[in-house]
């Protein structure tokens, strides 16, 4: 470099003078107290309160849905048991009206007894034995009466008679069979009751 330049030594050298320098430069590296300033408590507390409120929500459709859950699973296992309901006593009305029929049967085979020999007799067995095994098939059984104690479920009382020589409600005749259909009654058994005979005068030995 020649030592004629008029430019100060500082100058020459490619260095700038202190007053070439931005200042606004230097502010843009300095921290904002403004921007990076904590979040307040009410910020905060919503946050918080609005996270709450979700999870409560959450927990309410989680219960809504378990309820209609279980409230299908109890739907479907009544409608079940209303179909094998309707299956097992779709033939109670037919059975109900079938009954006098056999009732009818079965005084005829009283008056054909008196000659078991006969073929009219012989016929009339085979017929109820088709008629036993035919309720049987439909899960109809003969409700137990005679001999046993009077159960107003299953018997219907037409009268009493006085006995000595058994318990008093036992069932001493069956004026007319009583069926049930599995575990539904279809018909009580018309019977007579017996009950202890009454005291008579003077049977105090006095």
């Amino acid at each position: 470099m020649s030592n004629n330049d008029p430019r100060p030594e500082t100058e020459a050298e490619g260095q700038m003078p202190d007053d070439a320098i931005d200042p606004s430069v230097e502010n843009d590296s300095a921290p904002n107290p403004a921007a990076e300033g904590d979040v307040s408590d009410a910020e905060i507390e919503a946050e918080l309160e609005r996270e709450l409120g979700m999870e409560d929500e959450v927990l309410k459709w989680k219960d809504m849905a378990t309820r209609a859950a279980a409230e299908l699973d109890n739907y479907r296992k009544r409608m079940a048991r209303e179909k094998m309901d309707a299956i097992r006593y779709a033939n109670q009305r037919l059975l109900e009206e079938l009954l006098p029929v056999i009732d009818n049967f079965e005084m005829g085979m009283m008056a054909a007894s008196q000659d078991q020999s006969s073929m009219i007799y012989q016929g009339m067995a085979m017929v109820q034995k088709q008629l036993g095994d035919f309720l049987s098939s439909q899960n109809v059984e003969e409700v137990q009466a005679e001999g046993q104690m009077f159960d107003p479920n299953l018997h219907d009382a037409l009268s009493q008679q006085e006995n000595a020589e058994v318990e008093e409600g036992t069932i001493l005749q069956v004026m007319r069979k009583g069926y049930r259909l599995g575990d539904r009654l279809i018909r009580p058994a018309n019977v007579i009751v017996a009950k202890a005979p009454e005291a008579s005068e003077g049977g105090d030995g006095q």
